[in-house]
């Protein structure tokens, strides 16, 4: 075990409060990954591609409880080490990829709050990006001689021949000029731009002199320019990660559900011809959310012949190389490991941990089974909560015998998909409605 990285006391504290609530930690996941070594190896490939000026679209489908969350947070973490810039949101009723009222503009501006370098990993990193790089050609404008505008204009010239790359330019140049003015509040106001919250074209031009904005039409615009603008501004790229496709495939009007699927075509299409620099695309669906004709990707004829998977990658054999990467289920052998990684989690220089040997998790994992199945290992997001509440009580209650809770431990079945899944029925009443 010697051989395991040093567990901090934050990141202790961060894995083990997010695993009682059944939900992926944003600080030491390092310490409780097991298995995915060859999806991983396959995105680490993607990230190496995109800091080389190239792209990648990649689509994560698994059940509820799998991994999804889990895989796409790794994702952006290794990002962050390879010193990109990552974006990430998840889908809802409120943030779409298309939309006519606002959703897909708001989906925007939440991928710019989250913005996130390796030096600001929790998001709001968006402004300190600008200012480092107005910081940066300062020291070129200084060096050379040259009037700061002059520089910075050349810095960003090859933006301009982009889908409003001429405004972006111009809205940087604006906050450089009003941050050294101390003007704070026309600084705030070309943040604001860049952010998409700008809800008007005629507001936007008061406030900067600008005629266009980030709004429901050009979200994948935005993100190919921003893409190149990171990489301007010395980064290896963006990364962007979208959860919780599944808000699409429940819509109900099959014309959004269809316009929101014209744009992941859009950005497959983009990244399959290579026509985007820099640009790293991590969607996360279920099986139902792909493989549904009905109303699922494959519903979508262009993209069901994009998608479809290697016919010879059967019986065992994969191919991780086309777009989509199916979580396959953990093994009983891998969910082992995991609880022996969460056991040294508990156990630190500050704590003993609880008393919980090999034995132990043995009789827990055929418990697991005894309650659910197999669905202990294949959704096992319940099983590692139960697992935490148990190793909880045993830490702070001295004494207690493991093999005398046992027996008592509850493990529910993941029943997201259930309540989340919609009926042929409940589609074509609500088609009549429409």
């Amino acid at each position: 075990m010697s051989d395991l990285p040093i567990i901090k006391p934050r990141e202790r504290d961060g894995v083990l409060q997010a695993l009682r609530a059944g939900v992926v930690p944003k600080l030491g996941l390092q310490h409780i990954a097991v298995g995915r070594a060859g999806e991983i190896a396959q995105v680490l490939g993607d990230l190496a591609r995109i800091a080389d000026g190239g792209s990648s679209f990649r689509l994560v489908i698994g059940d509820y409880g799998a991994g999804k969350t889990f895989f796409l947070t790794m994702i952006r973490l290794a990002a962050l080490e390879k010193r990109m810039v990552t974006m990430s949101a998840d889908l809802s009723p409120e943030r779409r990829l298309f939309a006519t009222d606002g959703q897909a503009r708001g989906l925007f501006a939440e991928l710019s709050r989250s913005t996130a370098t390796r030096t600001k990993p929790d998001g709001e990193a968006l402004r300190s990006i600008v200012e480092r790089f107005a910081g940066e050609v300062r020291e070129q404008a200084t060096a050379a001689g040259k009037p700061l505008k002059t520089v910075l204009q050349a810095r960003l010239e090859p933006l301009t021949e982009m889908v409003f790359g001429y405004d972006f330019t111009n809205v940087v140049s604006t906050f450089v000029e009003a941050f050294d003015a101390g003007d704070d509040a026309r600084a705030q106001a070309a943040v604001r731009w860049m952010r998409g919250e700008w809800a008007t074209r005629t507001d936007a031009r008061q406030a900067l002199g600008v005629r266009t904005i980030i709004d429901d039409e050009s979200v994948c615009d935005a993100l190919k320019l921003y893409a190149r603008f990171f990489r301007i501004a010395g980064y290896g790229g963006l990364l962007v990660n979208l959860d919780e496709l599944v808000n699409l495939y429940k819509l109900n009007s099959t014309k959004s559900r269809q316009n929101n699927y014209e744009q992941i075509l859009r950005m497959l299409n983009d990244v399959l011809q290579g026509g985007v620099e820099g640009l790293g695309l991590v969607l996360g669906g279920t099986p139902e959310f792909l493989l549904d004709t009905r109303r699922g990707l494959y519903s979508y004829a262009a993209l069901r012949s994009r998608l479809e998977e290697n016919a010879f990658a059967r019986d065992g054999l994969v191919d991780l190389s086309g777009p989509v990467i199916r979580l396959g289920s953990l093994t009983p052998e891998d969910l082992f490991v995991l609880l022996r990684r969460i056991r040294r989690v508990f156990a630190n220089d500050e704590h003993d941990g609880p008393d919980l040997p090999d034995e132990a998790l043995e009789a827990f994992l055929d418990h697991c089974e005894r309650r659910i199945g197999d669905a202990y290992f294949k959704t096992p997001r319940e099983t590692i909560r139960a697992f935490v509440q148990l190793a909880s009580v045993l830490e702070q209650n001295p004494g207690t015998q493991w093999n005398d809770l046992i027996d008592r431990v509850v493990v529910q079945r993941d029943e997201g998909a259930a309540s989340d899944h919609v009926t042929e029925e409940d589609d074509e009443l609500t088609e009549l409605r429409l």
